[in-house]
C-alpha cells in the first residue's frame, strides 16, 4: 500500500497508543451492542436551519477540498502525498465504520496537519432519524475520533447531504457545525479526471466547498485542481479556517 513510508509517530503519543488502542476496542464493541438494539429518542427539540454552511465568505481567499472517506485507504495516502507536495491543507470527513479499520490512516491524516470531520459511524440516512438516533451517530464516531486523535471534531457532514430538523438539533447539542458543499465533485460516480477538474474548477472563487472522495480519478486530477487555485491566488485551507472569515 501507498504511503507506508509515514511510520514515526510524534513524540508524546507513543505512551498512550497501548491505551488508547484498548479503549478503541472497547468503543467498537459498545456500538455494535447498541447497533442490533432500537433506538429511542429522548429529545424532542426542535432542529435549526441556522447551523447549516455550504460555503464560507465570498471574501475569503481560501477554497476547503473536503473529503469523505467511507473507502479508499490506498488513494488516500495518495491524496495525502500530493497535498503536502504544494502545503495545502483540507478536511477529511471520517466515517466512523471506515476508521474502525484504518486507525492508522487516522492519525496519519491528523498528524500531517489537516482537519478531521465527522461523516457518521455507518453512513445512515439522517434524514430518517429522530433527535436521538441522530445524537447517537454522530457521537459514536466522535468518541472513537477523539480516542484515536485526542481531539473530537466540531464539524459534521451528513452522508448524501441529507439532514432533517432533528440533525440540526442533535450538532446543536453536540455543538457542532453542519457542513455541505458549494460545489459537488461527483467523483463518487463519474470517475473522470477531466470532468472532475472542471466541476473543481470552473468559476471557482474565495469561500467555496468542495466535495471530492479517496477515488482513483480524484487523485488523477488532483494536482491540476491545486495548481489551478494557486495559479488564481486562492489558498487551500481547511473547513474551520475558511469559516473564520465568515461574518
Amino acid at each position: 500500500m501507498k504511503g507506508q513510508e509515514i511510520k514515526e509517530k510524534p513524540k508524546g503519543k507513543q505512551k498512550v497508543e497501548l491505551v488508547t488502542n484498548l479503549l478503541l476496542c472497547a468503543i467498537i464493541a459498545s456500538i455494535g451492542i447498541f447497533a442490533l438494539s432500537p433506538e429511542t429518542s429522548t429529545v424532542t427539540t426542535d432542529g435549526e436551519e441556522g447551523n447549516v454552511y455550504r460555503s464560507a465568505s465570498a471574501t475569503s481567499d481560501g477554497v476547503s477540498l473536503m473529503f469523505n472517506v467511507y473507502w479508499g485507504t490506498e488513494e488516500v495516502y495518495e491524496i495525502l502525498s500530493i497535498l503536502e507536495r504544494y502545503d495545502a491543507k483540507a478536511t477529511f470527513f471520517i466515517g466512523g465504520a471506515w476508521a474502525d479499520d484504518n486507525v492508522q490512516c487516522l492519525k496519519d491524516i491528523y498528524w500531517k496537519g489537516h482537519e478531521i470531520g465527522n461523516h457518521g459511524y455507518f453512513h445512515k440516512a439522517h434524514e430518517k432519524l429522530n433527535v436521538e438516533q441522530n445524537r447517537k451517530e454522530i457521537s459514536d464516531c466522535n468518541r472513537f475520533i477523539e480516542l484515536a486523535i485526542g481531539e473530537k471534531p466540531t464539524l459534521f457532514a451528513p452522508p448524501s447531504g441529507a439532514y432533517n430538523d432533528s440533525t440540526l438539533t442533535a450538532c446543536k447539542l453536540l455543538q457542532m457545525k453542519t457542513i455541505l458543499w458549494s460545489r459537488d465533485t461527483i467523483d463518487w460516480r463519474d470517475k473522470n479526471a477531466a470532468l472532475i477538474y472542471t466541476r473543481a474548477t470552473k468559476n471557482i472563487k474565495g469561500g467555496e466547498f468542495v466535495l471530492m472522495h479517496p477515488m482513483e480519478a480524484t487523485v488523477d486530477a488532483l494536482e491540476d485542481i491545486i495548481k489551478y487555485y494557486l495559479s488564481q491566488s486562492l489558498r487551500l485551507v481547511t473547513v474551520s479556517e475558511n469559516l473564520q472569515e465568515k461574518g
